[in-house]
């Protein structure tokens, strides 16, 4: 029997209708994700859903005494309670959870032979508290702000928090509450990617039902068992993650019209791409838990290891680090070393760095590491503080979250053709403005409609179809993605894989990123930046296996001192320094073998005669790299054998 179920559900505005005669319905345990077109009514069915609109007309069923607890928009507060203090308010359930299973392991202990009601509650309140692992109680409070972002703030009001900051609150509260079904308006937006993690553990666990509104395509891919889109006012449902929805859905758009074609033809792209990521995801993933639990084993004998491993995929991850030639594509900014603070933080020091013609960096890292404010010097907005910048002659775009492009008073017609008419200059091309506009998925009727009445995701695909409408050297996007639809994501993927010029773009979005960049720009925190020509996914699977060995290395510290005291030797200057040393050593000899490489698949190198000699030097160079990272070992697995 379905916990919620609507029937023949209808729901207008204006004269605009939403919902058309729908019937939906949630399963026990079941987590569906809801997808469609920014308008196209997903909110409202989730407020349906939770009670907070009432429908037109249809029936609502609902199940006796059921939970529902959704995300609101704009969460409100008390004006007196702290961060820390909303979160602690938010384990009363888990905390009485503890208490009446201690009370039935009492009752237990007394009658073996007890009622079977009671240990049905039993079951219940164990699978309650292991869902959402807090056997531990003590530190769930605290694992709660570090994972959402909010230890340095939890002593601050809650209603003085901004509103980024009260939605993750309000987000992290909700997820430790006792409920039967949890809705999630958007859960992901303004997450970055650690919050975003965690999140998704934490509803992949729960044992509740799960509606939520995402365009976060792999976050619907890992926690989605069904996929209802919405498409001119009726459901579809797809069972399955999103990788299984685009494949019914090219199904149904190949037997329709043409003038679905383009869409079909973006949907075979997506699914291509999503396969092909998927499965190198699951090989890694593979790979990773075989080393870890090799690791693990072999670390009980040999502790030295797991500094030798951690090195080696350090360098594996620096080792794409290749930076190419300048001189085959236009120069668009050179970094040399600049640095910025703001009100005392630093955000970024000494960062050097090119961008090409080509180039489509992602500027990646926790929220408030510095990346907006890299874009805005490389805008000119901002100054840094130290350093240099070259600039190449060029025109640049700039997609930022405030929207200021858009003049609010007028409507689409008089955003586009400014000086009167219906045609539009595209990149050369005169076409007219609608013809332009539907492949931003607006219909006609919008065309006298103003900017100011439209909602946040038409806003940004206004704001983007006037930045593809006009020629550009390159693109500098602040998160692009936020309060899209998965359509209008998919279109302006579509013209950044084709754009000539070069692309520089900040987002949380792993989908997107793993999709567009070539390069990585990796915002560490500590003003440390890291550049890197590495797949998104890639690098985040090569920092969890590089937290897990961090673990497994504590907790073979902790069994040797348990074994044995630790030595208090420390390694001598000498040795300390050539330690310090040998990474640089080995980068630079690393760098000198791909360029000797290069010559030798130069064919000049042939005619000149100079072959053997090349040929020589690499494998000179070859051996002594060789030489230097077995020095290393050895010098790392003395420091750790010295307690180091």
């Amino acid at each position: 029997m379905a916990l919620l179920s609507l029937l023949d559900i209808c729901k207008q505005y204006d004269h605009k209708i939403v919902l058309s005669n729908i019937n939906f319905s949630i399963q026990k345990g079941e987590k569906i994700a809801i997808v469609g077109k920014n308008g196209s009514g997903k909110s409202t069915l989730l407020q349906i859903l939770c009670g907070e609109v009432e429908q037109d007309s249809g029936e609502r069923i609902i199940q006796n005494n059921l939970k529902i607890l959704s995300l609101p928009q704009h969460p409100v507060f008390d004006p007196l309670i702290s961060v820390k203090e909303v979160c602690e308010d938010s384990l009363k359930e888990l905390k009485e959870a503890h208490k009446c299973l201690e009370t039935i392991h009492q009752k237990i202990a007394q009658d073996p032979n007890i009622d079977s009601e009671i240990l049905e509650e039993q079951g219940r309140l164990m699978g309650f508290i292991d869902s959402h692992r807090a056997w531990d109680l003590s530190n769930k409070v605290d694992e709660i702000l570090q994972r959402f972002d909010l230890k340095d703030i939890a002593d601050r009001l809650a209603n003085t928090l901004s509103g980024g900051e009260q939605k993750r609150l309000a987000l992290a509260g909700m997820l430790l509450k006792d409920a039967d079904i949890l809705i999630f308006d958007e859960p992901t937006n303004h997450l970055d990617v650690e919050t975003l993690e965690f999140l998704e553990e934490m509803i992949a666990g729960l044992a509740c039902s799960v509606v939520f509104i995402s365009h976060d395509r792999y976050f619907i891919e890992r926690l989605a068992s069904r996929v209802v889109e919405i498409d001119d006012g009726k459901l579809l449902s797809f069972d399955g993650g999103y990788s299984n929805y685009l494949q019914k859905k090219e199904e149904i758009l190949a037997h329709l019209t043409k003038e679905h074609q383009h869409l079909l033809k973006l949907l075979k792209n997506e699914e291509e791409w999503l396969q092909k990521g998927v499965q190198a995801r699951r090989k890694r993933n593979e790979g990773r838990k075989a080393r870890v639990l090799q690791m693990r084993e072999s670390a009980k004998t040999n502790p030295a290891i797991i500094a030798k491993m951690r090195v080696a995929l350090e360098r594996e991850k620096k080792h794409f680090n290749r930076e190419e030639s300048i001189n085959a594509k236009k120069m668009l900014f050179e970094c040399e070393n600049i640095s910025k603070a703001i009100e005392g933080k630093p955000l970024i020091k000494n960062l050097s760095l090119r961008v090409l013609q080509k180039d489509k960096i992602a500027i990646v890292g926790k929220n408030g590491s510095g990346k907006s404010t890299l874009l805005k010097i490389l805008l000119g907005e901002i100054p840094q503080d130290g350093g240099v910048i070259k600039r190449g002659e060029m025109k640049i775009g700039y997609f930022d979250q405030h929207r200021k492009m858009l003049d609010e008073s007028k409507n689409l017609l008089e955003t586009f053709c400014p000086n009167g008419g219906d045609h539009i200059d595209v990149r050369g091309k005169n076409i007219h403005v609608f013809g332009y506009l539907k492949n931003f998925l607006f219909p006609k009727e919008f065309l006298d409609k103003k900017i100011a009445f439209l909602s946040g995701g038409e806003k940004n695909r206004v704001a983007l179809a006037l930045l593809f409408a006009r020629k550009y050297d390159c693109l500098i996007l602040d998160e692009p993605t936020n309060d899209l639809d998965i359509a209008t994501i998919n279109i302006l993927e579509e013209y950044l894989q084709n754009f000539d010029g070069g692309v520089i773009f900040v987002s949380h979005d792993r989908y997107f990123v793993d999709k567009i960049a070539h390069k990585l720009l990796v915002f560490k925190g500590d003003s440390i930046c890291e550049e890197l020509v590495i797949g998104y996914s890639e690098y985040l699977d090569m920092c969890k296996e590089l937290a897990e060995y961090e673990e497994i290395a504590r907790e073979a510290g902790e069994q040797k001192v348990n074994l044995a005291p630790k030595k208090s030797t420390k390694l001598g200057y000498k040795e300390a320094r050539e330690l310090d040393m040998l990474p640089g050593e080995i980068e630079a000899l690393e760098e000198k073998i791909k360029s000797l490489e290069a010559m030798l698949s130069n064919p000049s190198a042939y005619e000149v005669g100079a072959i053997t000699d090349l040929a020589m030097d690499l494998q000179t160079t070859k051996d002594d790299l060789e030489l230097k990272i077995g020095r290393y070992f050895e010098l790392e697995e003395k420091q750790q054998a010295l307690g180091c």
